[in-house]
């Protein structure tokens, strides 16, 4: 089978890639309002980065969460192309796997593979991203083999449960100290992303793939982050 992205081979081009991107779509199928994919390609013109993120609920019966999570980004990297950089949640062993099929990296949790053996398992050209919740996290990670970090969630948001959000302002105090690129998360919409234009990024996934017109919402979005654009 031929590969369904394009294989990296640049490290500095694909960072510099990222160190451009502005909106990260959180591609999570079961936010969807119809269909995933047809979501997913309505909002490509405006995201930079995909990451690929497969809850429980959307594994095929039978299937295991690496597969599942394997089938949905081999889906995804066919919709996006080169359009965007595609990214898988959570698991090392899938992102080493599809490398060679197009994937650019891996996002990690806070209690997922510690970025150092997901660096020495990887390589130095897949990206490594982090989740970070306040702004000690932002300065150990500094330490870390990481080529950037979500943040947040900076808003409430009913995906994650939370009631309460960390603020703009932290994610604009987190974005200064960071040494990487700093993407916030949680809750972000069109209206409250004005808030964020001093940081000029976000990762959104709800917003955009259970909104009644995903492109719409997605330059939107994009918009708002870089009003002047």
């Amino acid at each position: 089978m031929e590969p369904v992205g394009t294989p990296l081979s640049d490290p500095d081009a694909l960072r510099a890639r990222l160190g451009r991107a502005r909106l990260m779509l959180l591609f999570t199928p079961e936010l969807a309002r119809g269909d995933p994919l047809a979501a997913l390609a309505c909002a490509l013109p405006c995201a930079d980065v995909v990451q690929v993120r497969v809850k429980s609920a959307e594994h095929p019966r039978g299937a295991s969460p690496a597969r599942a999570l394997c089938d949905w980004t081999l889906r995804v990297l066919e919709v996006v192309g080169d359009s965007a950089l595609v990214l898988v949640n959570d698991r090392v062993d899938v992102c080493a796997a599809l490398l060679a099929r197009g994937v650019a990296g891996v996002h990690l949790g806070d209690r997922d593979t510690p970025p150092e053996d997901a660096r020495a398992l990887l390589g130095p050209l897949p990206l490594i991203g982090l989740s970070t919740h306040a702004q000690a996290d932002v300065a150990r990670a500094g330490e870390l083999p990481l080529d950037y970090l979500g943040f947040g969630p900076v808003f409430p948001t009913a995906t994650k449960g939370y009631a309460r959000g960390l603020g703009p302002e932290a994610a604009w105090i987190a974005a200064q100290g960071a040494l990487v690129p700093l993407f916030p998360i949680g809750g972000i919409d069109a209206q409250n992303a004005l808030e964020l234009e001093g940081v000029g990024r976000a990762c959104v996934g709800s917003a955009i793939l259970g909104a009644a017109d995903p492109g719409a919402a997605a330059r939107a979005l994009r918009a708002a982050l870089l009003p002047e654009a």
